[in-house]
């Protein structure tokens, strides 16, 4: 198994609010039951082991797109809304920050009588997969959060998270049990956080021998580590920005979403009365459920989706986040009767949306995209952890010229 990437996360304090925690909940839900009725469990799995798409997915759940607080509060969520239907999924969230990751092994064992999966052996699994990233690699991270997620298969990822106090950063670690040999070669799906260049990493496969009983560890230069990664540097500022996003894809979002939608769409017939606002977050929602690896390099783009709680790029539009959650709480809800045509419709947004950028040029001003979302946000219930977005005095709409 090798590392898949790396990313900066500022650190960032701070509680989700009640309104939003509540609909992460529901709707982190709604797609991974999705997931599971397309895909299967691993797949679920793997998604959770990929930084980048778990990036996207918080963003696109309304967080703050680039900081650490996505990992606890995603985890949080999925936990809260899977666990009480874990028997009818087969997925299992175990851990959390602090108190909660020490209950992890307890948790297991209760879980592997369950199931009949063998107790000892997922045990082992967490609290190696802990220890290696605390202690194996030693790159001035301390762990604070340890969430491990199986299937009533047996299969599992983890996902847990350092904390350097010195900077006031953070690294996420990923681990997926898929295709995995060794606990100590080369175990990662991938790690985010700072480059900070050489560390001291006994996981490495250049350390093989070093684990074998030689005391002094050699260092491998770090850009030799790193030539596998896919690189996801995540800013500092707050604010969504052109240069976090591939324009390309958000600019067919919203031409095909607000400016073309009647003959884009009308074949959707199963969405026909969608708005445009709508429209625009369930693509984003369908290309986390769908989309290939390679569409979530840019995890600031599913922030158009709804927003941020710290109002970035937008306040959360409660309303379209209801409508969205509605929408496929109803299509999960037929597919489970056999009638799957609305969850089809859903995947068949992404679908229009992917093969419009082939040739699609952007002429656009995403700060003017940005400017209208916010001016039209009480209109959708906008909120953020400062209160309820305010109607403006002067509304300034503004026509999208794409092409």
């Amino acid at each position: 198994m090798k590392r898949s990437g790396t990313a900066t996360l500022p650190l960032h304090y701070g509680k989700v609010p009640p309104w939003l925690y509540e609909r992460m909940a529901v709707l982190g839900l709604s797609i991974v039951e999705v997931m599971l009725a397309d895909y299967g469990k691993n797949e679920v799995l793997r998604r959770l082991a990929d930084p980048f798409w778990f990036q996207s997915f918080g963003a696109v759940m309304g967080m703050d797109w680039h900081s650490s607080g996505i990992t606890t509060s995603v985890m949080g969520a999925l936990k809260r809304s899977i666990n009480p239907n874990s028997k009818e999924l087969g997925i299992y969230i175990c851990g959390g920050k602090g108190k909660l990751s020490k209950e992890t092994p307890n948790k297991l064992l209760v879980i592997a009588n369950k199931t009949g999966l063998d107790g000892n052996e997922l045990v082992r699994a967490s609290k190696l997969s802990a220890k290696v990233d605390n202690t194996a690699i030693q790159d001035g991270y301390q762990l604070y959060l340890h969430n491990f997620i199986l299937s009533d298969e047996g299969n599992w990822a983890v996902v847990q998270q350092g904390m350097n106090d010195a900077d006031g950063t953070a690294r996420r670690y990923h681990w997926h049990s898929e295709n995995m040999e060794s606990f100590v070669d080369e175990p990662h799906k991938g790690i985010q956080g700072i480059n900070r260049g050489n560390i001291l990493n006994l996981t490495a496969h250049e350390a093989q021998e070093s684990r074998k009983g030689i005391l002094e560890i050699s260092h491998t230069n770090s850009e030799k580590i790193m030539q596998d990664f896919a690189n996801l540097i995540l800013p500092a500022h707050h604010d969504v920005r052109a240069s976090d996003v591939d324009l390309k894809k958000l600019g067919t979002l919203l031409y095909m979403t607000r400016e073309n939608q009647p003959e884009n769409f009308e074949e959707l017939l199963l969405l026909k009365g969608v708005g445009p606002r709508t429209l625009q977050s369930l693509a984003l929602v369908s290309e986390v459920i769908h989309g290939s690896p390679s569409r979530f390099r840019d995890p600031a783009r599913f922030s158009f989706a709804h927003g941020g709680k710290d109002g970035h790029p937008f306040p959360v539009p409660i309303n379209v986040y209801d409508e969205t959650i509605n929408i496929l709480q109803k299509g999960i809800e037929k597919s489970k009767l056999g009638n799957s045509d609305k969850l089809q419709s859903i995947n068949k947004l992404h679908t229009i949306i992917a093969e419009a950028e082939k040739n699609f040029t952007p002429n656009f001003d995403i700060n003017e995209v940005i400017e209208e979302e916010r001016q039209n946000s009480w209109r959708f219930g906008g909120k953020t952890v400062f209160g309820d977005a305010e109607k403006p005095s002067k509304p300034k709409p503004i026509q999208l010229s794409l092409f």
